[in-house]
């Protein structure tokens, strides 16, 4: 039976196949189960084991050649026009069906899976590389490979209205993540005890971590709490006076939350949260606002990030040191272009244009001295005149009382 998100993305990836001037989209994979590539789950189900060929053709028409043990389920599945099986060479079959979907007599574009600039675009193996150029060699398909990149970035970024839904209701569950860690502190409570806590809940309920599970999520309490993408301790306690951070991402039907909420750790329900920390919540969220008021159609990424790097140092504070947004999809870094700024670790991805319907993260913090990270992310989805937010802001710092 047919997926309805696999079909509306094999779609989309029919209409790139004309807009980015191809002739064939080609993924090429084997083993798929031990590290496949990452544009496989938006267009199949499961994995595949032999050599395999999944076309989609400039005349809209989708072919899967594959190991005759694999086929049957993408017969199943009515997502592929046609579905080749075969025993012993996919060479026979793959020319074959090139030459039925191209133009005869010419050098056609075929693009495959490899980028210098996005991991989630680069799945081609240079083994796997290697070896369909030498499928190709002596044909008219020789000299006929390009990267897929476009392709493989805007079908992985711009989502489909399924994509959206499913990417709510990861955020509304890691909220109540939220709520069930506002609950539980209490005195004596450590980085790790919150960490814990978090994996034992979406463990129980079947979730996947938005990345490396080891480091999802990021618990920060305090001054002397390891920043960054460190790991939780098991000796530092949520004392008074501390900011109180956390960085979470869960996957929920195959897609991606990520936010990041503080507490102020209070005495008691009365106790004013200091003016330091209200000035720093403050400074935060007016360089997300920056930013957002930046984020549209067409506008390039690092535009978008120097609108709240510009903010953050206005308001008196250092500029972080690293991009204000990335993709979130399927993980939490999804790839594509990205809200940074034009440093060369960032290659090309800066000056790539915002699309409609691509969700973004828009984050940031600030270093408070004795109290530790004040950082806050939010998610954001691109319309035709800018952007919605997807979380319900935090524009005030949560109280915890211990």
């Amino acid at each position: 039976m047919s997926d309805k998100l696999i079909a509306a993305k094999l779609a989309q990836a029919k209409a790139l196949i004309q807009k980015h001037d191809v002739d064939i989209w080609l993924t090429f994979v084997r083993e798929s189960a031990e590290g496949g590539d990452p544009v496989l789950p938006l267009i199949l189900h499961g994995g595949l084991t032999w050599q395999s060929a999944l076309l989609v053709t400039r005349s809209g028409k989708t072919v899967a050649i594959l190991g005759n043990y694999d086929a049957d389920p993408l017969v199943a599945s009515g997502d592929w026009d046609e579905v080749i099986p075969y025993v012993q060479s996919i060479k026979e079959p793959l020319i074959e069906a090139l030459e039925r979907h191209t133009l005869p007599g010419v050098i056609p574009k075929i693009a495959i899976n490899y980028s210098t600039n996005d991991v989630k675009a680069d799945g081609l193996s240079y083994g796997m590389f290697l070896l369909l150029e030498s499928y190709l060699k002596g044909t008219r398909f020789e000299n006929s490979l390009v990267s897929a990149e476009q392709v493989v970035m805007e079908l992985r970024s711009v989502k489909t209205s399924e994509e959206i839904l499913r990417m709510r209701s990861a955020i509304e569950e890691t909220y109540r993540l939220f709520d069930l860690v506002s609950d539980s502190a209490c005195k004596g409570t450590t980085e790790k005890d919150i960490y814990d806590l978090i994996h034992t809940e979406v463990d129980s309920l079947g979730y996947g971590y938005s990345w490396a599970e080891e480091g999802d999520p990021i618990v920060n309490s305090g001054p002397n709490s390891m920043m960054g993408h460190g790991v939780p301790s098991d000796s530092i306690t949520l004392e008074h006076g501390h900011v109180f951070h956390i960085d979470l991402g869960i996957i929920k039907e195959g897609y991606s939350s990520d936010i990041q909420r503080c507490w102020y750790v209070a005495e008691s329900e009365s106790e004013p949260i200091p003016e330091d920390v209200l000035k720093a919540a403050a400074a935060v969220n007016a360089a997300i606002d920056a930013s957002a008021a930046k984020l549209k159609p067409g506008v390039a990424g690092w535009e978008v990030d120097l609108a709240a790097r510009e903010s953050i140092v206005a308001s008196g504070y250092e500029e972080y040191m690293h991009a204000v947004g990335h993709q979130v999809g399927r993980v939490a870094h999804d790839g594509g272009g990205i809200l940074a700024p034009r440093w060369d670790r960032y290659g090309t991805t800066p000056f790539m244009p915002v699309l409609k319907d691509q969700v973004y993260t828009l984050e940031l913090g600030v270093v408070l001295p004795g109290r530790g990270y004040l950082g806050i992310e939010e998610m954001v989805l691109v319309t035709e005149i800018g952007c919605e937010f997807l979380t319900k802001r935090q524009t005030d710092i949560w109280r915890l009382v211990l």
